[in-house]
């Protein structure tokens, strides 16, 4: 399967015409992970020929991943978005030929344009402002190199067109006619042994059962689920402690229980049954990396935090498509439904490390029509007191 890869862009002009710069960020589109990014100071220039700039910035750094990927292009200029879609002409000579090179860069079927607001932009946006710093200094832009994000109404100007609509409203905001969302409810499994002892406890170890404990966890959150009475399907990882919690609230609630793979915990590899400080003490140096970068998996061979979103998501699509305008609860582990959350509120990577999620706890997320998400409980234990 093609990977599908988000890319932003931004351009802008300090005069228009004026110093000018570009940025670009390759985002993974099932897991929002910031892939590649680009960004140059292009000396004296139009905020247009900056945001084509930037555009082709970002086509070639997505096609140097992967030239057969799926390409969502998202960028706040009104002007370029048009025009690459076709539905402006291009009459400017500067724009032709910096259009025509984006047209290159991947077979037009691979690549489709979306208009955003500035505010939705905002990591490119940053990576223009950068590259214009740079420039001022007499640098060239560096990845990673230290900036701060511009004051709302500084900067670039990178796009920006007056009267441009709001983004799109979301949550209890979002405008009635959208019909009912989705509603995942995202239980984790009551406790096992294995968790008050804070153990490492995914896929590939032991699959314990619900201790004493988790059982009258997996009761009380039947109860408070059947008094709420909302929840229609019941979807489960495959691992026993799921299963067993699962088949107790579907019993409650007389319903089936549908186990999906793809709700399973992650793989912990040589690290599953240990405690962080076991952890810490053998594998140091691989610890150290697993904090580090969502990319790196456990030692022996485990899952990443990446390869996990990305299993995630993926099933999060299918349920998505096979549940639409349901509530269903979703019976999971740990990190699946941090990464559900995450990916809800479009959060960065590193916030599955800043969630607290206990056992038996309750989440929701709910989906609608229009592509957004909403969050609406998470962490919630009430029933547990």
């Amino acid at each position: 399967m093609a990977h599908r890869f988000i890319v932003e862009a931004d351009g802008g002009s300090r005069g228009n015409p004026g110093p000018a710069g570009y940025g670009a960020v390759v985002l993974d589109a099932a897991t929002g992970e910031a892939l590649a990014e680009a960004a140059e100071y292009i000396g004296t220039a139009t905020n247009n020929v900056a945001e084509y700039r930037g555009l082709i910035a970002g086509l070639e750094a997505a096609r140097a991943i992967d030239p057969d990927a799926e390409i969502a292009v998202r960028m706040d200029s009104k002007l370029v978005v048009e025009q690459m879609s076709g539905r402006w002409k291009i009459k400017h000579p500067d724009m032709r030929p910096l259009a025509a090179r984006a047209q290159t860069v991947f077979p037009p079927e691979q690549v489709t344009y979306e208009w955003i607001p500035r505010e939705r932009n905002k990591h490119a946006d940053r990576l223009a402002n950068e590259a214009m710093d740079a420039g001022k200094r007499g640098e060239r832009w560096e990845p990673g190199a230290a900036a701060p994000e511009p004051a709302a109404g500084a900067g670039a100007g990178a796009g920006a067109v007056s009267g441009q609509p709001k983004a799109a409203p979301v949550g209890w905001a979002a405008p009635a006619d959208l019909g009912a969302p989705t509603t995942f409810v995202l239980l984790r499994h009551g406790e096992t042994a294995l968790t008050p002892q804070k153990r490492f406890s995914g896929s590939g170890g032991s699959d314990p059962e619900l201790s004493p404990a988790g059982r009258r966890q997996a009761d009380a959150v039947a109860a408070a689920l059947a008094a709420r009475g909302t929840v229609q399907a019941v979807v489960t990882s495959p691992l026993r402690r799921c299963r067993e919690t699962a088949a107790t609230v579907a019993a409650r609630l007389g319903l089936e229980v549908r186990v999906e793979e793809g709700l399973r915990e992650t793989d912990f590899g040589a690290w599953e049954g240990l405690t962080f400080a076991e952890v810490r003490e053998r594998h140091p140096a691989d610890l150290d990396a697993w904090l580090a970068s969502t990319k790196a998996a456990p030692t022996g061979g485990g899952e990443s935090f990446a390869a996990v979103a990305r299993r995630v998501s993926q099933t999060r699509d299918r349920l998505l498509e096979q549940y639409a305008g349901r509530t269903v609860l979703l019976v999971s582990h740990v990190t699946p439904v941090k990464t559900l959350v995450r990916l809800a509120l479009g959060a960065p990577p590193e916030s599955l490390f800043r969630m607290e999620l206990s056992a038996a706890s309750l989440s929701a997320v709910a989906y609608y029509a229009d592509g957004n998400a909403s969050v609406r409980l998470l962490n919630d234990t009430g029933h547990l007191r």
